[in-house]
């Protein structure tokens, strides 16, 4: 078996070299419009690949709109990435290769604030460059350990979402100056859960099953597409008052081929549902936009994870899927404590337990508590404004800091060998 393993990954890796070394000949044919010097003062930073851009998509329309005020880039290292966000983002994007194109982009801009929204290891190199603030935004709000690691103090700030989750903070690292270091903005994509809806509205109700990947290792292991959803799909999908929008974690499958096969059960049973009743219109969803899906859905089923948080903060009905692995860490102490689950033994009983999310008038009431604690006001515009205040507090701050050390060497110049050293080529994440 673990030969077999070994082939399939020999295979995998040669597949990605083939696909990096031609998506670097089409960038190097066609490359992404450059912004115009001195005209970014917002730079988003994204090392990771395509796997992965369902973490900066949910960025786009928030930065569309900071850029009115604030010029915003992206700035990608793995060509393939760079090819989907140029196609699909509002925004200019930049792709450095090497560390070298990196100082180059930074030498002929104004940047002043960098954002990250994932650990990438790579977030590494351009933490090496000062006189601009570096700012973890994140792509949700949810209780893994995730939220919590100690990755938080190598960034000058943290936007988070509300008070759940600077309480999080305040738990469970040592020395992080919490008060200066940790903004809350609520979560601004919600002002943004635009889309087409694929089906035409009746008097169904519609259910979104949202869960996420498998997870990489125990503690981790929150994904529930083999513990639950097979049997909440197929409840769901006989039910001739219900429509399932399924929208499985893009990583579905990737550790376990066991959990890739349960998703794939379930696209073919919606696919055969809808040949039998096509009036059901259900939908499986593997579109790159997350928007409208959190916005029509009557109820979201979603697994624990920023999913949870995304629904959470639109204030309408959800249910939580209990994690079947006993090693995965579940923080009860915010809103999972009071969360409508789900466990896989009831998981052919999700009809049922749906209608208590929606009829239930203490779970809305619980619900709307905990909105309020984790994203503070949900009204509309009301985290687009706090987003925008964060990132003037920032403007304001790099302006002081600027005029204070003007006289100062450039805090900027590293030598570039070092950073050759510990990638020599800048070379991106395997496709």
């Amino acid at each position: 078996m673990s030969v077999l393993s070994d082939l399939r990954a020999a295979r995998k890796l040669i597949g990605n070299a083939v696909q990096s070394r031609s998506t670097r000949r089409e960038l190097a044919v066609n490359p992404p419009a450059a912004p115009a010097p001195r005209s970014v003062q917002v730079l988003v930073y994204f090392a990771d690949t395509r796997v992965n851009l369902y973490q900066v998509r949910q960025w786009y329309a928030p930065l569309a709109e900071l850029a009115a005020t604030h010029p915003v880039a992206i700035m990608t290292r793995s060509p393939g990435a760079t090819l989907s966000i140029a196609e699909e983002s509002p925004l200019p994007v930049v792709y450095c290769r090497a560390v070298t194109d990196v100082e180059q982009f930074l030498a002929a801009q104004d940047v002043r604030i960098v954002l990250y929204v994932n650990q990438n290891q790579k977030n590494f190199q351009m933490f090496r460059y000062g006189r601009m603030w570096h700012v973890f935004i994140n792509h949700g709000e949810s209780d893994k350990m995730y939220m919590t690691t100690n990755q938080f103090k190598a960034y000058d700030y943290a936007f988070v979402a509300g008070d759940a989750a600077l309480d999080r903070l305040r738990r469970k690292l040592w020395d992080f100056d919490l008060e200066k270091r940790a903004i809350a903005i609520g979560r601004p994509q919600t002002d943004h859960l635009t889309g087409v809806l694929p089906y035409t509205p009746d008097e169904r109700l519609t259910v979104l099953y949202a869960p996420t990947w498998e997870g990489d290792r125990p503690a981790a292991e929150y994904g529930s597409v083999l513990t639950h959803g097979v049997a909440l799909a197929e409840a769901l999908l006989a039910s001739p008052r219900h429509r399932l929008i399924y929208r499985p974690h893009p990583r579905s499958g990737v550790v376990s081929p066991e959990y890739g096969e349960a998703n794939q059960r379930i696209i073919r049973a919606i696919a055969a549902a809808n040949a039998a009743d096509p009036r059901a219109q259900h939908v499986y969803d593997d579109g790159p936009a997350l928007g409208w899906q959190l916005a029509a859905a009557d109820v979201a089923i979603t697994d624990v994870s920023a999913m949870v948080y995304d629904r959470l903060a639109t204030g309408k009905p959800i249910v939580v899927t209990r994690p079947v692995s006993p090693d995965a860490e579940l923080d009860l102490a915010g809103y999972l404590g009071s969360a409508v689950w789900l466990d896989a033994s009831a998981a052919g009983d999700v009809v049922a337990v749906v209608q208590r999310a929606l009829d239930d008038p203490e779970a809305r009431a619980t619900l709307a508590r905990w909105a309020e604690r984790h994203f503070g006001d949900i009204t509309p515009g009301a985290a687009t404004a706090r987003f925008h205040a964060a990132i003037e507090r920032l403007m304001g701050e790099w302006e002081r800091f600027a005029a204070e050390h003007a006289d100062d060497p450039d805090a900027n110049d590293v030598d570039s060998d070092e950073f050759d050293e510990f990638d020599p080529e800048g070379m991106p994440a395997r496709e």
